[in-house]
Order: C-alpha cells, then sequence, then structure tokens
C-alpha cells in the first residue's frame, strides 16, 4: 500500500501481521506502532523513498510483504511492487502480496498488468 493509505487500513496490516505470526514467521517489522520499522530505500536525487509494509524471517529466508488495496495511486503501487520484487531477487529474498476481500480483483488486476506471478498473492 502507498504511505498515504496507512491510516486507513491500519486494520488490514494487523491482520497480516497476526497471520504472518501465526505462520512461523519471526523477526517482524512493519510501519505501525509497536513494530521497529522496515529498512527504507531512497531514490538519490529526488524526496521519493519506498518501504516494504512488512519484513519478516522465516528458517533463515527474508521476505517482503506489501499489502495489496484499491488506491487511488495505482502507478506508484506498481511502481513500488516492481522495485520490491527487482530488489527480493537480486538479495535472494521472497516477494509476497497480501491482500484481504473486497480488493483481490484489483490485486490480481494490478498482478498482470506488471506481469508478477499470482503465487505471490497471500488472500486473508
Amino acid at each position: 500500500m502507498i504511505y498515504k493509505d496507512k491510516e486507513k487500513y491500519s486494520d488490514i496490516l494487523k491482520d497480516s501481521i497476526s497471520y504472518l505470526e501465526n505462520h512461523g514467521f519471526e523477526n517482524i517489522k512493519a510501519d505501525i506502532k509497536g513494530y521497529d520499522r522496515p529498512k527504507q530505500y531512497v531514490k538519490s536525487g529526488s524526496d521519493i523513498s519506498i518501504t516494504p509494509d512488512i519484513t519478516a524471517t522465516k528458517e533463515g529466508r527474508t521476505y517482503y510483504f506489501d499489502i495489496g488495496l484499491k488506491s487511488e495511486k495505482p502507478k506508484l503501487l506498481k511502481s513500488k511492487w516492481l522495485f520490491l520484487n527487482t530488489l527480493s531477487n537480486l538479495k535472494s529474498f521472497r516477494f509476497r502480496l497480501i491482500t484481504a476481500r473486497g480488493h483481490y480483483k484489483f490485486t490480481e488486476d494490478m498482478l498482470d498488468a506488471v506481469n508478477l506471478n499470482h503465487k505471490h498473492l497471500i488472500k486473508l
């Protein structure tokens, strides 16, 4: 999700963290009160920054998670997903998207638009 949607969808972010904790993920970092903030990536020469919604580890492997929700700025969201997917491939991490009911179709359409595989999608 993009930064300006974080307050609006904080309950889905909390549900996602609970889901990950129940599925054995550890060292969870999220941009929400009570958790450490994930590493922020800043584009040099501008004020654009990208932060994954959640980072976690499981069995020694690092995962980046982003929440797929309807947004007013789909182009920005596509760019964020492509960047996180590329970064995770470079560092041998895993990238997954989490979506909630009412947002499945939007998220699947966005994945098709940027040619990301649907196996990256976790439905809550």
